[in-house]
Order: C-alpha cells, then structure tokens, then sequence
C-alpha cells in the first residue's frame, strides 16, 4: 500500500551485529534517517575494532545527529525508530528508540524483550487503556522517542544470557502488529501471516535462529 518502503535492516552476522531501522517523515526524507541510522552502524562493523555497548551508542548518536541535521534541510522532522542486536560472549544486547521491537524465543513462544517508547504504552503504563484497546488505538502511530526528532535521544538497553537454541527476532511495526505472541515460528511463515493478518504497512525483520551459534 506504500509507494516508498520507508525500512533498512542490518545483516552483518560476521560481527554479530543486526538492526531494523523505521523511518518517518513520508516525502520529507523518512528512507533517508532509516537508511543514516542503519549506515552508522554499518560504519561500526566495517571498523576493526572490538565492538563494544559504548560503540554502538556512540555510533547512535553520531546517526542522530546526523538526521536531526537533515531535519531542518528537509523543513520538517524525519526520524527514525532502531532496533539492534550485538551478541558477545554468550549475552545479547538490545539497543532500541522507538517501537520497532526485539523478542525472543527458546521454547517456541515469542517474548517481548523491548518496550515501546509509544503514546499507546503511556496509556497502557497508566491503565488508561488495556491491551485490546491497544492493538487499533486511533493513536497507535504515535512514538514518544526516535533518532533525529531531537538534538539528543536516549537509548533504551538491555541484555540477557542466551539460551542454547534460542531465537531472536528484530521487526519493524509492520510485522509486530500482527506476531502471533504465543507462537514463534520461521521467517517464511512468519512474513505469510503478517501479511494475512495487515500488510498495511512495510515489513521489515531479521530472524536471528540458535542465537548462541551466532556470537
């Protein structure tokens, strides 16, 4: 339904280090933050040097900056929500803005491990409204944190130990709405029932499968 695919994933598993990136700003340039976001991190892999939670930080904020900067050439905001997975040592890390997401799943069952910086979680952490009245909230678009909306962004973290065969799974929106929570299942399949179920909105994920292999 959208003319232009507003999405960037990273896929650099020789450095164990993945991203899905959601840009908004339509016309005025969302591609474009999506994209800078993603080449930031990209910059990061391509460096020799050991990648650490600080790096990839600094390398967030150097793509805030970046987008903040073409927000005022472009006459508007763009943005970007991220989503990124470094595996090390047999942890995952989780840096995120916004509400593309981060679950896993060891034993078939997916798990939110991010939370949304979103109107719609406000309200939820309020009890102004309850799950159901979250998934068609007329507000659902709305996102409280986002590289490039302000001078500076705060970016959310969290890590676990990995358990041996575990999967993890980085999507935009445009899958999340529709993820079945209580089933995980293969890339394939999970693209087939997004699609049934919206296919509103670009779909964009990275499927990470026996996680603990990957670090």
């Amino acid at each position: 339904m959208r003319k232009v695919n507003e999405d960037r994933i990273l896929n650099r598993p020789d450095r164990a280090l993945w991203a899905v990136a959601d840009g908004m700003g339509g016309h005025r340039g969302g591609d474009i933050a999506a994209e800078l976001a993603v080449a930031a991190l990209h910059d990061l892999a391509d460096d020799p040097a050991p990648i650490t939670n600080d790096a990839i930080r600094v390398a967030l904020a150097r793509a805030n900056d970046e987008i903040f900067a073409r927000s005022a050439v472009a006459g508007g905001v763009i943005g970007s929500t991220i989503v990124a997975l470094h595996i090390a040592r047999g942890e995952a890390h989780i840096f995120w803005a916004g509400d593309s997401r981060a679950y896993r799943a060891a034993h078939g069952v997916w798990e939110q491990v991010t939370r949304d910086h979103s109107l719609v979680q406000e309200l939820l952490d309020q009890g102004l409204i309850d799950a159901s009245d979250a998934v068609h909230h007329p507000r659902a678009h709305v996102i409280t944190r986002a590289l490039g909306v302000d001078a500076t962004v705060e970016i959310a973290c969290t890590s676990f130990p990995i358990i041996a065969g575990e999967a993890i799974l980085l999507c935009s929106d445009g899958l999340s709405r529709s993820l079945d929570p209580v089933r995980a299942g293969e890339a394939d399949q999970l693209l087939a029932e997004a699609l049934l179920k919206d296919g509103s909105d670009n779909i964009s994920f990275v499927l990470i499968s026996n996680a603990e292999a990957s670090h």
